[in-house]
């Protein structure tokens, strides 16, 4: 151990005292290799809870109960793990011997870095930084601009000119009507399915790459990782969950293919969890975001309404599940600034990415619409959902909210948003849809993914749960709105 390396008081004098109880060398009582470390060392893994020696020496030392003692006395001087107290003293011996050998022609620049880097990991200035570029990335960027500006020039354009001029060339060429309602008219493949993917899902896909590539450019994931650990602990999740978390915010499925990267299968499962309830998808947010921005109120209402369920889903389910929360080491890139060509050409990609995955859906779905609707199978399926509707407090219409979202969240919202702009659902009624629909069950594609990684009786419990909670929340909702009679 090097003579540089010197702890904190506390820490020095434990590694001394539980040196001098230490009884087996390292030759052992019979020349036989007991310890392949020094004291010292052993002592400091000790310290650490190091799974290993800690059995061994738990074996071998006569005197552990009190080299017990002096770590439980050690632990209770510090607020974080002795692990963590420990990694920071290497880290800044570490940095100190690479700063005195190294000749930096760059100071200035690497101070200014280091400046900005301590502005997003503090929690004093990171977590209002992080509002910050919630509320001007998200809210503003993707629900002002995506959705409230281009998303509505476009449903304009395919509402007045191109939808009828589809049905016009439909009804021509195809004399038979039920060939008409399949290609055009109201649910038709090529009006309804251009309209939703082209002026609904496009202008939200489009600004939210932009924007999450923007962030992972410039280096800001990790340290926002790095800055959500302690809270996310909490909830029996490690920073680095926080990626597949914003990934949620892009695409469900994908999201859950991504908490493979996570630790321990407690952290995966509670992460999955949450990604199915509370975590919006693309569409589902862009246009959340874009109908409730006209009411500060009614936004948030819906935002403490997730946070809430996020936080205490998030505890019960890391009380409920045995294990303890995964440790976190990240990789911290340095900050800079993104070009422009890399932005875009990661924002083309990944949209292009999203658009091939949801157009043969989307062709599926207008197909099952169609035959739904010639079978009478969408009749009955509406009318079973139609008391839970009236339960919730909410217009009969809006069973097809909930029947488009189970075959992919994406339709959910851009049947929202039809049920919005006809004036069926608006006030009250709106804000509960919309937290409903958030918690409500995760599409085909995210099912089918979370039961290929966990199995059919945790994609049946996390299925049960999410159903009954989502449509649970809606109603105490409703009910508490209209107890405090709350305008919009």
């Amino acid at each position: 151990m090097s003579p540089l390396l010197r702890y904190p008081t506390a820490i020095e004098e434990g590694l001394t005292r539980i040196e001098s109880l230490l009884t087996q060398d390292q030759q052992g009582t019979a020349g036989v290799c007991k310890y392949p470390i020094s004291k010292r060392s052993l002592a400091l893994l000790l310290i650490q809870g190091d799974p290993i020696f800690w059995e061994q020496s738990k074996k071998l030392e006569p005197h552990f109960l009190e080299i017990q003692t002096v770590i439980n006395y050690v632990r209770a001087q510090f607020s974080d793990p002795l692990v963590l107290v420990v990694a920071k003293s290497r880290y800044q011996l570490s940095r100190k011997i690479a700063e005195s050998s190294v000749v930096n022609i760059k100071q200035k620049s690497q101070e200014s870095e280091e400046f900005f880097h301590q502005l997003t990991v503090n929690p004093i200035t990171g977590f209002p930084l992080s509002v910050i570029i919630l509320y001007f990335g998200i809210y503003q960027f993707i629900g002002n601009f995506g959705v409230g500006i281009l998303g509505k020039n476009l449903e304009v354009f395919f509402t007045e000119t191109i939808n009828p001029l589809i049905n016009q060339i439909t009804a021509t060429l195809f004399p038979w009507t039920i060939l008409q309602n399949l290609i055009a008219n109201e649910h038709g493949i090529v009006t309804l399915g251009s309209r939703y993917i082209i002026a609904i899902i496009f202008p939200i896909v489009v600004t939210f790459f932009l924007v999450f590539s923007l962030l992972e450019d410039s280096g800001y994931l990790p340290r926002l990782s790095l800055l959500a650990d302690r809270l996310l602990k909490a909830l029996g999740l490690s920073g680095r969950s926080v990626i597949p978390l914003v990934l949620g915010l892009g695409c469900g499925t994908m999201a859950t293919l991504g908490t493979r990267t996570l630790e321990s299968k407690r952290e995966r499962v509670i992460a999955t969890l949450l990604l199915a309830l509370v975590v919006p998808c693309l569409p589902q947010l862009g246009v959340i975001l874009g109908l409730l921005s006209q009411s500060p109120t009614a936004l948030i209402i819906w935002a403490g309404m997730i946070s809430l369920v996020f936080i205490l889903v998030g505890l019960l389910t890391a009380k409920i599940l045995p294990g303890d929360s995964a440790s976190f080491y990240i990789e911290i890139p340095p900050l800079r600034i993104p070009r422009v060509q890399h932005i875009l050409n990661k924002t083309y990609g990944r949209t292009l990415w999203y658009l091939r995955g949801i157009v043969n859906m989307f062709i599926l779905f207008s197909v099952l619409i169609w035959l739904g609707k010639l079978s009478g199978i969408s009749e009955i399926l509406l009318d079973k959902l139609e008391p839970i509707m009236i339960w919730l407090g909410l217009p009969s219409a809006t069973s097809t909210i909930f029947l488009y979202g189970l075959f992919r969240r994406d339709y959910g919202a851009a049947a929202m948003f039809d049920l919005h702009n006809s004036g069926i659902l608006i006030g009250r009624q709106l804000i509960v849809a919309a937290v409903t629909l958030t918690l409500f069950i995760p599409c085909l594609a995210q099912f089918q993914l979370i039961l290929k990684q966990h199995g059919l009786k945790i994609t049946l419990a996390i299925t049960s749960f999410v159903i009954v909670f989502a449509f649970l929340m809606g109603y105490l909702l409703n009910q508490l709105l209209l107890i405090l009679e709350v305008k919009f």
